[in-house]
């Protein structure tokens, strides 16, 4: 018996079901034959969520976690972010003065130092005139009050002695007992004034001084005083004996009989200070002490640009050397490792 080959017994099988489909179409036999026919939908719904897995076996049930996720992300960024980059501080306040050129030219750079390190303590307040000044203004020429002077004269000592604590004036605290009788606890420049006395550098009736009960805080600062209470931070040692003929033979004055006794001693010893003298620097040349005229601020600014003797001391100028070399220091240490982490 001779059979058909078997891929002509499929395709002649597969002809006569369709012929059979096509004659019964529409029947009620055809119509169970189509079903019977039809995949199980059941097994679709499992190829289709397998085939899903399948693609994206590490994915996230849904679009909604994914949106958290990357919000936590960004989060998380913005944090490190934060954290990395540290926010700048403030810059210091520094007071800008436009009327500095209205003093004298040589005593100039000596004011735009101090004024760079921003160490003269300028209240804008009525306290040294019963007058609002301008901020802008240094007033160079006007004549300064002894309140402001001593405000500057122990400011200016903490600053340049920042880091010598025996050196430093303690500001007094409110619970002394005031020492003059003009200058009570309520005052603004108590500290100072009151802190001053306290460390004998001005006369006060502490050091033996009675006639000295009253400070007159707003009364011109005199020649005088200038000198009588910035030298002893000068020599931080005992003023010599001094009469008016030894000032007259070593400054040349021909008023030294009119300056106080007390004065003709630091009178004297700022003459030993040679070239850094403060009677040099800020009077310059002359041959008239005056002792009684008034301090202009420019020549009281002059007078605090150095503490000192004349072999030892510091001055403005060494400190905004030494704090813009730090600075340069600080940012040739950022530049390097800049390089570095570029590297």
């Amino acid at each position: 018996m001779q059979y058909l080959p078997r891929q002509h017994f499929v395709t002649s099988l597969g002809f006569l079901l369709c012929l059979l489909l096509t004659s019964c179409e529409g029947s009620p036999w055809g119509t169970s034959l189509e079903k019977n026919l039809e995949p199980d939908p059941r097994l679709l719904e499992e190829e289709t969520a397998n085939d899903e897995t399948t693609l994206a076996p590490n994915g996230p049930p849904s679009d909604a976690p994914v949106a958290d996720a990357e919000e936590a992300e960004a989060d998380q960024t913005s944090e490190t972010t934060d954290a990395e980059e540290p926010v700048a501080a403030p810059p210091a306040f520094k007071p800008s003065y436009t009327d500095i050129g209205e003093a004298p030219e040589e005593l100039q750079q000596y004011i735009e130092d101090l004024v760079n390190l921003n160490v003269l303590m300028l209240i804008d307040v009525k306290a040294d005139d019963n007058v609002e000044r301008d901020p802008n203004d240094f007033l160079p020429n006007q004549i300064i009050t002894r309140r402001e002077y001593a405000r500057w004269l122990l400011a200016v000592n903490n600053r340049f002695y920042g880091d010598q604590r025996t050196k430093k004036i303690r500001p007094a605290v409110n619970s002394s007992q005031p020492v003059f009788q003009d200058v009570g606890t309520a005052n603004i420049d108590f500290a100072a004034i009151q802190g001053l006395a306290e460390a004998g550098i001005i006369p006060s009736p502490l050091n033996g001084s009675s006639t000295a009960v009253t400070f007159r805080p707003n009364a011109p600062l005199t020649r005088k005083d200038l000198i009588l209470w910035k030298v002893p931070l000068d020599t931080r040692a005992a003023l010599p004996a001094a009469t008016a003929t030894a000032v007259t033979e070593a400054w040349g004055f021909q008023d030294a009989g009119k300056i106080e006794p007390a004065a003709l001693k630091a009178v004297l010893a700022d003459h030993n200070n040679g070239e850094f003298a403060n009677i040099r620097r800020a009077l310059g040349y002359t041959t008239l002490f005056q002792p009684d005229k008034g301090v202009t601020r420019a020549e009281a600014a002059v007078v605090l640009w150095r503490f000192g003797n004349a072999t030892e001391g510091i001055s403005a100028a060494d400190l905004l050397e030494a704090e813009e070399g730090g600075t340069q220091n600080s940012e040739d240490t950022k530049t390097d490792e800049s390089q570095e982490g570029v590297e």
